[in-house]
């Protein structure tokens, strides 16, 4: 048991929404898997893989150098250097806006070295209730906003002004119709929503490592 316990965890189940987001100025979108889709209101830019192929198409021409150079940088180093919990998280730009399907405003497009394009579909919505996004967003300069808030009042007001990041789950705010849901009932109905809006829909994604494993099972 303890073995298939072991195995179940490296192969990794997730459930979770695909939620698609429109590139300004463009007919190309990006699909984003997320497990947090009650955090959807507060995500103010999106992270792509280094690899990840909307990142020849929709890097601006000033920013291609820096970018081609993050990404020759991105590739010396395997999945365990670039998740590591400790690194300092680097990103750079690209010069692109998304639109949250949420919200309705727009995102700067990033890379950073930390999404794995091996992992959900290799991008993610990034927001304050995400202990990496928050540290790269304050390293940049990237605007956040909160969506969710404990039970804690003393802790909020240092969430809510930015202080601290807080990734648990909580009551959500700021999110429209789903103000005072908890977490796990919005999960549901904002998924709901988004696929009525043709925007998003439910999904199991599995993170296959290994082959091996896998068929083992």
């Amino acid at each position: 048991e303890r073995t298939k316990i072991a195995q179940k965890n490296w192969i990794g189940r997730s459930e979770g929404a695909q939620i698609e987001f429109k590139i300004q100025n463009s007919n190309l979108k990006v699909n984003i898997f997320t497990t947090r889709v009650d955090t959807i209101f507060s995500g103010t830019f999106l992270i792509l893989a280094p690899e990840h192929p909307l990142v020849e198409k929709i890097t601006t021409p000033d920013q291609k150098k820096e970018v081609k150079k993050y990404i020759l940088e991105a590739s010396k180093k395997n999945e365990l250097e670039r998740t590591e919990i400790k690194k300092d998280k680097m990103g750079v730009f690209i010069g692109a806006y998304a639109i949250n399907p949420a919200s309705g405003e727009k995102m700067p497009v990033w890379i950073a070295d930390f999404v794995l394009a091996s992992y959900g579909t290799g991008a993610v919505f990034a927001d304050a209730h995400d202990e990496r996004d928050f540290e790269m967003a304050k390293k940049y300069n990237i605007p956040l906003k909160v969506s969710l808030r404990p039970k804690d009042n003393i802790l909020w007001g240092k969430i809510k002004n930015l202080e601290v990041c807080y990734p648990e789950e909580g009551i959500l705010v700021n999110s429209g119709q789903f103000n005072g849901l908890t977490s796990e009932v919005a999960r549901k109905k904002i998924t709901e929503w988004l696929e009525e809006k043709g925007a998003g829909k439910k999904i199991v994604n599995y993170h296959l490592r290994d082959w091996l494993i896998s068929r083992q099972r």
